[in-house]
């Protein structure tokens, strides 16, 4: 950890940051990177509501102003470390405060409470071009450190290609067909492919196996670690809900309908865009909707064609969360003719959805503007899809 941090300046005071602060604390992170990051550092805070025991949040004042703040986690098995150590997340000094002891007193602060933790040392990460944050951590005692980043082209390499060699399973376990008379022993009623793997979101009812997956491969036990691990993923994860409803006939109707709620607000990821407004990537939702007619079978030769109506869009007000950032929200209204083949197990479809009605809607930062975004349409989509019954 570093020590070479200077005592605190004597009219500096450090304090626990406070529900109270997070105005201020986004106005100094907005001043320093130029991207309102408000949705995110209300995550943060909540984390440290939630764990106080993993998260350290102080603030700096002086003369009664709140003039820098420094986020900080410990870390518990992050990078297969088997000691704790000490998260630096963020931290932020106001323009007029640099140069003054206070970002080295925030930091003497962090380090002070990861110690009396265990932390034996702290990590943290910045961008190359971040020179100014560079130079005041090389001058803090900070090093570069150990871990090395390793990229992998999923397309290009050896993972998930066909040079990717095949997991080999015991022949109790393996898929086959139902009555496969060349394993060793009966299995009449052995299981299909489909009946052994089930994919799944992930809940925290599944923490115990992964801690049982995870000691296999660590021959540690880090269950501590991935508990929170899990729990923020579920807490801070876009909400996704879909429905659909099929009837089924020789002239059969259909309706279907998918909406994605992401409450989240912006992902913090820059768009270089000159309204402050637009600064960073809103996290929109998005819905689809169908109704139609559909002849099924027994067609023509197995054919059964099909014509329907078709709306799919973002919308510019989210249902649940901030509607910030930058987006261009609107809806596309379509004619859906589509033809499907099914021959025993196997069916084939294919859509042609034909754009009647484009519509871009202002967003949110449209509005504040008084102004009406761009926007790009298709004039037509072409859906293709296949299944079999097993």
């Amino acid at each position: 950890m570093s020590s070479r941090s200077p005592m605190p300046t004597a009219d500096l005071k450090t304090r626990p940051l406070g529900a109270d602060d997070l105005a201020a604390v986004v106005a100094i992170d907005a001043a320093e990177g130029a991207q309102p990051r408000r949705r995110y550092l209300e995550r943060r805070l909540a984390q440290a509501l939630r764990f106080p025991e993993l998260h350290a949040q102080f603030a700096v004042e002086a003369n009664g102003k709140l003039s820098g703040f420094v986020l900080g986690r410990l870390l518990e098995g992050e990078f297969g470390q088997t000691e704790p150590g000490l998260r630096l997340e963020e931290i932020g000094v106001r323009t007029e405060a640099r140069g003054r002891g206070t970002g080295r007193t925030l930091i003497a602060a962090l380090e002070d409470w990861g110690r009396q933790r265990g932390a034996l040392e702290m990590r943290t990460t910045a961008l190359w071009t971040q020179h100014a944050m560079l130079r005041f951590l090389e001058a803090d005692g900070w090093r570069l450190g150990r871990n090395q980043v390793l990229d992998c082209v999923i397309g290009e390499e050896e993972l998930g290609s066909a040079r990717e060699r095949p997991l080999a399973s015991p022949d109790e376990e393996r898929p086959g067909d139902a009555n496969d008379y060349s394993a060793r022993g009966a299995n009449d009623f052995e299981a299909l492919a489909r009946d052994l793997t089930e994919v799944r979101a992930l809940n925290a009812a599944d923490l115990d196996g992964v801690a049982r997956i995870d000691r296999r491969l660590t021959g540690g036990d880090r269950s501590r670690y991935l508990r929170h691990a899990i729990d923020e993923a579920l807490a801070e994860s876009g909400i996704r809900v879909s429905l659909a409803a099929i009837v089924d006939g020789s002239l059969a109707g259909y309706v279907s309908a998918t909406y994605i709620l992401a409450p989240e607000g912006d992902s913090g990821v820059r768009t270089f865009r000159s309204a402050p407004e637009e600064s960073v990537m809103s996290i929109a939702d998005q819905y689809v909707g169908r109704l139609g007619l559909q002849l099924g079978p027994p067609a023509w030769k197995g054919l059964s064609p099909g014509l329907g109506a078709r709306i799919e869009g973002i919308p510019a007000h989210d249902l649940i969360g901030s509607s910030d950032g930058f987006r261009r929200p609107g809806y596309m209204l379509s004619v859906e003719p589509s033809v499907a083949w099914v021959r025993g197990p196997h069916a084939l479809s294919l859509a042609l959805p034909i754009a009647v009605e484009r519509n871009r809607q202002r967003s949110v930062p449209d509005i504040r503007r008084g102004r009406h975004g761009d926007a790009a349409f298709p004039d037509y989509l072409v859906l293709a899809g296949y299944s079999r019954r097993f």
